[in-house]
């Protein structure tokens, strides 16, 4: 069994790895071996060419899992994914074909372009790990993570995901356009001959494998936190249900997500326990989607982080 050390180091071994591909968005990275680490999901968005697909696949490529991409359509039904149950001619019985959904890593690529009817679909396997169907309850693999692109700027021919989905997502990352250092870095990649579709050849190795992130899991699940920070996750979130621009506030299921998020930061930064600044530095990734603006303040231009700022300027924090 390894030591909590050199487990970290394996997941310094893949932010490494998908650094050979991905620039500029190290919060990203961040956000997703925390996503990992606290086997949650992860919701990204940013507008077109800031590498969301590219991250996910180059974690992917770094882990020693299997992993399936998904195009979301207008057109693409439940059964796409799930799988469905199908007549064999050869035996003459019905039997289930396993959808995309039965992976460890499922890229559900521009997941906002599909009718929430097939949003739903995803509802049970990123709750339970599990689909049913046809009378019949089947487990999906472990670890299983969806990674989930969006657009936030182009509104034709999307959909609104539900709200009961968006609160199964432990973390909504936004990813910004790279400063310009960063931007020089990817054009000398490619001036080079960096090949974004060949992740092989960029030298992106799998290092990390299930046992050691189960491992990982297991010792971040074990990582100590206070009554007095326990507490404070509960007083930010009563405090966006408070806040004068929401609507809707975060509900105790966002609280367990911010105590789960903050385990994992706290064991990736090393810390002997969870913190108040692990708890502040997430709360914005695990809460921003998990309220709902009143009209009158989106008409003024607030914004769910703008919100989440003020809670935590408010909010007392323990000694």
């Amino acid at each position: 069994m390894a030591t909590t050390s050199e487990l970290r180091e394996s997941l310094a071994r893949v932010r490494h790895e998908v650094g050979k591909a991905v620039v500029g968005q190290d919060g990203a990275v961040t956000g997703l071996l925390i996503a990992l680490l606290a086997n949650g999901h992860v919701l990204l968005e940013g507008v077109p060419g800031v590498a969301k697909t590219l991250l996910v696949r180059s974690l992917s490529r770094s882990l020693s899992l299997e992993t399936r991409r998904v195009q979301f359509t207008p057109d693409l039904m439940p059964g796409d994914i799930t799988g469905s149950v199908v007549y064999d001619p050869k035996t003459g019985e019905f039997e289930f074909r396993e959808g995309p959904v039965f992976t460890n890593i499922l890229l559900a690529d521009e997941i906002n372009r599909t009718p929430p009817k097939t949003q739903s679909a995803l509802l049970e396997a990123m709750e339970e790990r599990q689909v049913s169907a046809d009378g019949a309850t089947r487990k999906l693999p472990v670890p299983f993570l969806v990674a989930a692109t969006q657009n936030p700027i182009e509104y034709e021919g999307t959909y609104t995901l539900p709200e009961a989905q968006l609160d199964r997502f432990l973390l909504k990352l936004v990813l910004d356009l790279p400063p310009r250092e960063a931007e020089v870095e990817v054009l000398e990649r490619h001036a080079s001959g960096f090949d974004p579709r060949d992740l092989e050849a960029a030298g992106v190795t799998p290092v990390l494998d299930a046992a050691t992130l189960q491992e990982a899991q297991a010792d971040v699940a074990r990582m100590p936190v206070s009554a007095d920070v326990l507490g404070y996750a509960v007083d930010l979130a009563r405090g966006t249900r408070q806040s004068p621009s929401v609507r809707l506030g975060v509900s105790p299921r966002g609280t367990t997500a911010l105590l789960a998020a903050s385990r994992a930061w706290a064991w990736l930064s090393g810390a002997p326990g969870v913190t108040p600044d692990h708890i502040q530095a997430m709360a914005l990734p695990v809460l921003r989607h998990r309220i709902q603006l009143r009209p009158e303040a989106e008409l003024e231009g607030v914004g769910p982080d703008a919100v989440l700022r003020s809670v935590v300027q408010q909010v007392r924090v323990p000694i």
